[in-house]
């Protein structure tokens, strides 16, 4: 079959028309104005502007990262002006940039609570003292051969929660050889599912640990795999086998039954109540309301 060759003006004419349909959407026009960009630019790139204007209308009804729609997850395709060119960046969503400020955080904290031990705390703040006293307690008579009945802390945000439970568990490991685990909870949901290949191993070891810190339970995106295959198998086999638990959490026990419940359903609800006495089966229940340290 015979090649067709369209000369300049016909690749030309095409473009302008191309342009000049694209105009007619009134967002098109005001994203062009905004830019400042002229025709004689625009016409080289009305499908690139198209895709970010679709990207920004995704952006618009979002309402989360699992739920983008975007070429690139998280972001969107934006155009800056470079003399007579325009580039394309991919430039992060609220979502994306909060996530990726809470990592950023995390890892931040991680360091802080590898080393934290428990002559490090804080005991001037009397919001602490009742928390303070059952960790010792708790350090005092743990024996890996007893029942240890762990704690589900919760409270406002920033008041150390973690940080708290961690020099605990430091020093259990440090002086009673006592193996110990701290997860970020919704890291961890994201961890096992991206590594696929290291789940089973993942969860034999969250299932058997000594002592298993939970980090932040209430902060991730619920699933029923979440819920069900992960946390509800792994309290389970704690509960089981007498394992001492901890968590930390911004919500309630009643709050975390509610966040747990996928929808008003008789099952979903019967689900997230199973959850929640395995973990009032493992922890005693103590909150901590105190000034936020991580503004200090």
């Amino acid at each position: 079959m015979e090649e067709i060759k369209l000369s300049s003006k016909e690749i030309n004419d095409s473009l302008k028309k191309e342009l000049l349909s694209a105009k007619k959407d009134e967002k098109f026009q005001k994203l062009m104005d905004k830019l400042k960009i002229k025709d004689d630019v625009a016409i080289k790139y009305t499908s690139k502007l198209q895709d970010t204007l679709c990207e920004l209308e995704n952006c618009r009804h979002c309402k989360g990262l699992f739920c983008c729609k975007n070429a690139v997850e998280g972001h969107v395709s934006y155009p800056s002006k470079e003399d007579n060119r325009l580039i394309f960046s991919y430039i992060p969503c609220k979502y994306k940039t909060k996530l990726d400020e809470e990592q950023n955080h995390k890892k931040t904290g991680l360091s802080i609570i590898e080393n934290a031990r428990m002559k490090d705390i804080d005991i001037t703040d009397k919001a602490r003292k009742e928390v303070i006293c059952y960790l010792d307690n708790f350090f005092d008579n743990y024996s890996s051969s007893k029942n240890n009945v762990g704690l589900y802390l919760h409270g406002s945000f920033g008041s150390g929660k973690g940080f708290l439970i961690s020099a605990l568990l430091n020093e259990l490991h440090e002086k009673k050889k006592a193996s110990v685990c701290m997860i970020y909870f919704p890291e961890a949901l994201r961890t096992l599912k991206d590594d696929w290949d290291n789940f089973g191993s993942k969860m034999e070891y969250f299932k058997s640990v000594d002592i298993l810190l939970i980090d932040d339970i209430g902060a991730e995106k619920v699933t029923e795999w979440g819920r069900d295959e992960v946390l509800g198998t792994i309290l389970q086999a704690r509960m089981d086998n007498s394992l001492a638990t901890f968590f930390t959490s911004n919500l309630d026990i009643k709050e975390l039954e509610s966040h747990l419940a996928l929808s008003n359903r008789s099952d979903d609800l019967v689900k997230a109540r199973r959850i929640i006495e395995r973990v009032k089966q493992l922890t005693n229940d103590l909150e901590l309301i105190s000034v936020n340290r991580r503004e200090k």
